[in-house]
C-alpha cells in the first residue's frame, strides 16, 4: 500500500518505538524530552530535537506517522535520503524555536500579570487573572467577590496569591499542560515541501468528497493554522504556530535549495 522509503520508515519505527517506550515503560521521560517553555526549571536545549520524537496518544501519533507515509516517500525518492532527513529536521527544530519565541511571550505576560496580582491582590484581579490566562477554570468567582467585600482579609488573600502562584507554575513547568511533544511541525513541512514540488497532484482526503490539488489544500490548511493561532480558543492545546513555523522554515530551506543549486532537486 505505501511505499516506505529508508529515512520515512526509520522515522516511523522511531516515533512507534518512542511512543511505546514513554507511555508504557518510561513515562517520566516526558519530563526531560517534551519542549518545555524557556522560562520553565524544565527547559533544556536539546529539547528543541526531543520533543519531535515524543507524542500526546494515539491518534496524536497515527495522524503524524499517516501524514509521513503518505507525502514523505515522494519527497525522499525526489531528493535523496541525506536532504530529506535534513529538510525534516530543520522543519522540527524551527517548528520548536517559533513556537517557543510566542510562547515566551505568552508566558512573559501570564508572569506580569501574576506579579501585579501578588502587589496587589484583589477581587477584580483576581478575575481578570482567571478570565485572560485559565479561562478554563472554575470556582474562583465566589472567592473574588468575598475579596471585594472584605478586602483586608490578609488570610483570603494568601489563599487567592497562592493559587495563582500555583496556576503560573503548572502552565510553566507541568509537563502535560507546558511540554510540547509530536511531529506535527516537522510534518507541516513535508506537506509544504509536496505542495510546492508536485502543486498540482489531486489529493483524495476522508473529509472531503472530492479531490483537491496539493497546493489549494495547503494553502487553505495554513490559512486556517494562523486563524487558528490568533483566535486560540480555551481548550484548544493544538500548537498552531508550531505548524505554521515547520511550514515557514520548509519554505526558507526550499527557496534557499532553489537560489544556491544550479539543479534544484
Amino acid at each position: 500500500m505505501f511505499n516506505l522509503t529508508p529515512v520515512v520508515r526509520n522515522l516511523l519505527f522511531l516515533n512507534l518505538g518512542m511512543m511505546l517506550l514513554t507511555s508504557a515503560l518510561m513515562p517520566g521521560l516526558m519530563r526531560w524530552l517534551a519542549l518545555f517553555p524557556p522560562q520553565s526549571e524544565l527547559f533544556r536545549p536539546f529539547q528543541f530535537v526531543t520533543y519531535m520524537f515524543l507524542h500526546g496518544g494515539l491518534m496524536h501519533i497515527f495522524s503524524n506517522m499517516f501524514g509521513l507515509i503518505s507525502f514523505g516517500p515522494m519527497l525522499e525518492m525526489r531528493w535523496g535520503a541525506k536532504r530529506f532527513l535534513l529538510f525534516w529536521m530543520v522543519c522540527g527544530v524551527g517548528a520548536g524555536v517559533l513556537y517557543s519565541g510566542i510562547r515566551y511571550y505568552e508566558i512573559a505576560q501570564m508572569d506580569r500579570a501574576r506579579q501585579e496580582f501578588v502587589q496587589d491582590p484583589t477581587g477584580v484581579g483576581l478575575s481578570d487573572f482567571f478570565r485572560d490566562y485559565a479561562p478554563l477554570y472554575g470556582g474562583y468567582e465566589p472567592v473574588a467577590r468575598e475579596m471585594e467585600r472584605n478586602p483586608g482579609d490578609q488570610e483570603l488573600k494568601q489563599s487567592a496569591t497562592r493559587t495563582v502562584n500555583a496556576i503560573y507554575n503548572d502552565a510553566v513547568n507541568n509537563p502535560r499542560a507546558s511540554g510540547m511533544v509530536g511531529a506535527s511541525g516537522a510534518l507541516f513541512g513535508i506537506l509544504l515541501a509536496f505542495a510546492y514540488l508536485f502543486p498540482n497532484t489531486e489529493l483524495m482526503l476522508l473529509f472531503l468528497p472530492f479531490p483537491i490539488k496539493a497546493k489549494y489544500f495547503v494553502a487553505l490548511y495554513g490559512i486556517y493554522e494562523l486563524y487558528a493561532g490568533i483566535q486560540r480558543n480555551p481548550g484548544d492545546n493544538v500548537a498552531h504556530f508550531a505548524h505554521l513555523g515547520g511550514m515557514l522554515f520548509g519554505f526558507l530551506l526550499l527557496k534557499y535549495w532553489e537560489k544556491h543549486h544550479s539543479r534544484f532537486y
